[in-house]
């Protein structure tokens, strides 16, 4: 399988299976067009070759320079790099990627919601404003956590390095406990063989001098939620009065962000139907000079007056492309920034079992409710069929774990002939699950957004590796 288009001027062929991505001219683009249609599974047929010749020729006939022998030549490179496996390759996942999944079966990252609580008043807020939809409210008690991090080394197997993610609400509420729960497990570390890395995301509303300074001993990245220019900001990020955050929280971020010499956090906004512009928000945030950003679409209710539309996907289409384009431009004026959806490694990863099996959740990955219960990733808790089990008696319903373990990306029919198969494995489980009711189902605007998201990140690779390339002295 293959996917061609064409964006900023670059011409790229992706081939799904192999990974390998092709910046080509545009009578190749054309030659591999015309080749993916007539040959179907197979190389082309002599007569088939020469329809093909034939085609292109008359295409280009007004550009004389262009002759049949290099038509050919086209033709050749294609067929060589077919050999090759870099183009028209095979699927050769398929048949293990059920095997894949079911042969990790440790956990190794949970997710403690040490606060059911929070200081703000989100509309827009997947967890009921933090409260979890008035669920399992409160905060979490030291003991639960500890005991949240035995289950997860007791579970770990010979796994050493092991992920905690302090979540919420607005985990600073509990802020005693998490440095009481840090310093357990560092005290386990060497007992345990074990290493941890922690992760915090908050509001930024308690965030002071103690905080960094702590965070910036302990925590491996740190998420801060702010969603762009103050008057989208403060819309829907406010306190429990109403009052808008921006103002409040901004010097603070930045604080923690230079602190941390721009490393080791993101900037994580959400965008609605009603900043369908959301790259002024990113270029906001980004002229405040914050280099690592991330832009979420909103997760709501169809029909809420905040959900993003039909009638919104071609602006955002637009956006996507445009944030592209600028973060080209200003790495090269040297004032660039990372933006988290367009962060692909082409060369290195991820490993196939990461591109088929996907997040992990429900298997190696968890949630944690305060008072100990355990649920497949924070997006489930409150869904009680899908609770399962807590961390003092462990394991208790088995199915819903069996289930995750038969999730991935050829479980998925809908995923099938996608080509972005192996770069969102068949998408998040729990907007499946809130879209179609099945966690083997597919959130069809998500995949839409996604799909374009990496149509620029593989673009803004390929135009790194041409300005690379421009740069590189001839010898």
């Amino acid at each position: 399988m293959i996917h061609q288009y064409q964006l900023n001027g670059y011409n790229i062929v992706l081939d799904v299976y192999s990974g390998s991505v092709h910046v080509v001219d545009q009578v190749a683009y054309d030659a591999i067009a015309g080749y993916d249609r007539l040959a179907g599974e197979g190389e082309l047929a002599e007569g088939a070759r020469r329809r093909l010749v034939d085609e292109l020729a008359k295409k280009y006939e007004a550009q004389k320079e262009i002759t049949e022998r290099e038509l050919q030549e086209v033709i050749d490179d294609i067929e060589t790099l077919k050999a090759q496996g870099k183009l028209f390759s095979g699927d050769i996942y398929s048949q293990d990627a059920d095997r894949f999944k079911r042969n990790h079966s440790v956990v190794k990252a949970l997710c403690l919601h040490v606060a059911h609580a929070c200081n703000m008043a989100c509309d827009y807020c997947f967890a009921g404003k933090g409260e979890y939809h008035g669920g399992d409210m409160g905060l979490m008690s030291f003991e639960v956590g500890k005991r949240a991090l035995d289950f997860l080394m007791d579970n770990s197997g010979s796994r050493t390095n092991l992920e905690v993610d302090f979540f919420g609400g607005e985990p600073l509420l509990n802020w005693d406990v998490v440095k009481r729960l840090v310093a357990y497990a560092r005290e386990q570390e060497s007992r345990r063989n074990k290493k941890f890395r922690f992760t915090l995301t908050t509001n930024g509303i308690l965030l002071d001098d103690e905080v960094i300074e702590f965070a910036n001993k302990e925590m491996y990245n740190v998420v801060l939620s702010l969603d762009g220019r103050k008057e989208v900001n403060d819309r829907f990020r406010v306190l429990r009065d109403g009052s808008g955050t921006h103002d409040l929280i901004l010097p603070r971020f930045k604080k923690l962000a230079t602190s941390r010499n721009q490393q080791g956090y993101y900037m994580r906004g959400t965008y609605s139907h009603f900043n369908t512009d959301f790259t002024n928000d990113i270029f906001y945030m980004a002229d405040q000079g914050f280099e690592q950003l991330s832009m979420e679409p909103v997760v709501a209710a169809e029909g809420s007056p905040y959900a993003l539309t039909q009638e919104d996907l071609p602006v955002l289409f637009e956006q996507y492309e445009i944030l592209a384009k600028e973060m080209i431009r200003r790495r090269k004026e040297g004032r660039g920034f990372t933006f988290y959806h367009y962060m692909i490694d082409l060369s290195g990863g991820p490993c196939i079992y990461k591109r088929v099996s996907g997040c992990g959740s429900g298997t190696e990955y968890m949630a944690v409710t305060p008072s100990g219960d355990l649920y497949p990733c924070h997006q489930f808790v409150g869904e009680e069929a899908y609770k399962i089990g807590n961390v003092f008696d462990g394991i208790q319903n088995p199915q819903v774990q069996e289930e995750f373990a038969g999730c991935n990306v050829y479980t998925r029919p809908e995923c099938r002939d996608c080509w972005a198969q192996l770069y969102c494995s068949g998408g998040c489980a729990a907007n499946a699950y809130h879209a179609t009711g099945s966690i083997n189902g597919i959130y069809e605007y998500g995949c839409q957004l996604f799909r374009k998201r990496m149509e620029c990140a593989i673009m803004i690779k390929a135009a790194e590796a041409a300005e690379q390339q421009e740069e590189t002295p001839c010898t």
